[in-house]
């Protein structure tokens, strides 16, 4: 009796350091991404050293897929719990009350902090194929959201497509999420949840949005025609496998130049990824500037802004840089990434405070729809892997329109 009572106080005691180890990862993966994570600096936040934690996770791979997984699992169990409301509205609702309680937890440390799900994509092998499984549990328990006979006529596509869309959010909401006390959250929550239902459109409004020229407008952004393959090489390969992943072999590889090649375009990696978001953010603001400059309400122009970069995602020039990148830059540079990603995402909130204003868009909260439309217009990169047979065309219907009219309508 006394061995087994000593067997389960050090089971316990392998568990709470285990744990601990893993809180300490997960901030500093939020903070700097797997390049940024090591061993060492995780030993040093728990005190120990690295032989230590080498005793719970051999290599740096098995502890961020370890930190990955757990938030994962933390994700699958909301997911869980939400999908057993009867309506699909009440699952949403459960959904995000459930996840913004995490977040209340965490911030009072009571909880385990959640990580950056998208770098799973910087793992190595097997670990990368691990985690996508469990990611993939999360994905399809999360798509049981939308499982009701009221929306038997949305399409499998589009399900997959909104769920994506849906999570996104999740994802996102650790860079905005934290400007807000936790007392706040259940107000946040709801206006979450019914910008979900019931979109930015007023009722009557349609979904027509006015074509842009932005692919044009993209054409010119970088005047070197050889600097402008470099950096959609190395923005489709990040997007693909992360900072870590995206090597300058794999990117002179992918356009069959040589490193010497690579260097003559670009001094470091680091400042390839610094080009490949400012990119980023021109074809944005590019976008931005084209739908204002436009006739019509703010209906009118953020719905053709919306839906002209949705499109872009999918065509020869796109897509656009994902925000997962940011963790993997230098601290300093991230920090200038940050206040452009910022500035764009305040010009949308203030499109749609003028269309408040003016009666072409709902009442909602300006701010917090713009990091929703921002979430929704990075994860849209997807949209070609998600539903193979999308035409570019068609993305915007398909991605876009769910957010700007209502995520449960036809």
């Amino acid at each position: 009796m006394a061995q087994g009572g000593a067997v389960a106080k050090a089971t316990d005691r392998f568990e709470r350091k285990r744990e601990a180890i893993l809180d300490a990862a997960t901030r500093i993966l939020n903070r700097k991404g797997i390049k940024g994570l090591t061993l060492g600096a995780t030993a040093s936040a728990v005190e120990l050293s690295t032989t230590s934690v080498t005793y719970y996770f051999r290599r740096k791979d098995d502890l961020a897929a370890a930190c990955i997984s757990r938030g994962i699992e933390t994700l699958l169990g909301i997911a869980e719990a939400a999908v057993t409301a009867p309506t699909p509205g009440e699952r949403l609702h459960g959904f995000f009350t459930r996840y913004l309680d995490v977040l209340k937890a965490t911030a009072a440390g009571e909880a385990s902090p959640l990580p950056i799900i998208s770098e799973l994509r910087a793992l190595s092998s097997p670990r990368r194929e691990e985690v996508a499984q469990a990611y993939g549990r999360l994905f399809r328990k999360a798509r049981q959201i939308f499982d009701h006979p009221d929306l038997c006529w949305m399409s499998r596509g589009r399900r997959t497509a909104r769920t994506r869309m849906l999570l996104e959010q999740v994802f996102w909401g650790g860079a905005w999420l934290s400007r807000f006390d936790a007392e706040d959250y259940p107000r946040i929550r709801d206006r979450i949840v019914d910008i979900f239902l019931n979109g930015l459109a007023p009722e009557g409004a349609a979904w027509a949005p006015a074509a842009i020229a932005l692919e044009a407008r993209a054409a010119r952004i970088s005047p070197e025609p050889g600097r402008e393959t470099f950096l959609l090489a190395a923005t489709r390969l990040i997007n693909l496998r992360g900072y870590r992943g995206a090597s300058v072999d794999k990117i002179s590889a992918e356009l069959n130049v040589t490193k010497g090649s690579f260097y003559h375009h670009n001094d470091a990696k680091d400042d390839l990824v610094v080009a490949c978001f400012e990119r980023t953010f021109e074809v944005m603001r590019s976008a931005q500037r084209l739908a204002m400059e436009q006739p019509g309400t703010q209906w009118e122009k953020l719905s053709a802004c919306a839906a002209a970069l949705a499109e872009f995602q999918l065509s020869d020039h796109g897509p656009l840089l994902r925000t997962h990148a940011l963790t993997a830059l230098p601290e300093q540079m991230r920090g200038a990434m940050v206040e452009q990603s910022e500035r764009v995402s305040d010009r949308f909130a203030s499109m749609i405070s003028d269309g408040i204003a003016e009666g072409s868009i709902r009442p909602v909260d300006p701010f917090i729809a713009a990091q929703m439309l921002n979430a929704t217009l990075n994860a849209c990169a997807e949209l070609g892997y998600l539903v193979p047979d999308v035409r570019p065309k068609a993305a915007a219907a398909v991605f876009v329109r769910p957010l700007m009219m209502g995520i449960f309508k036809h």
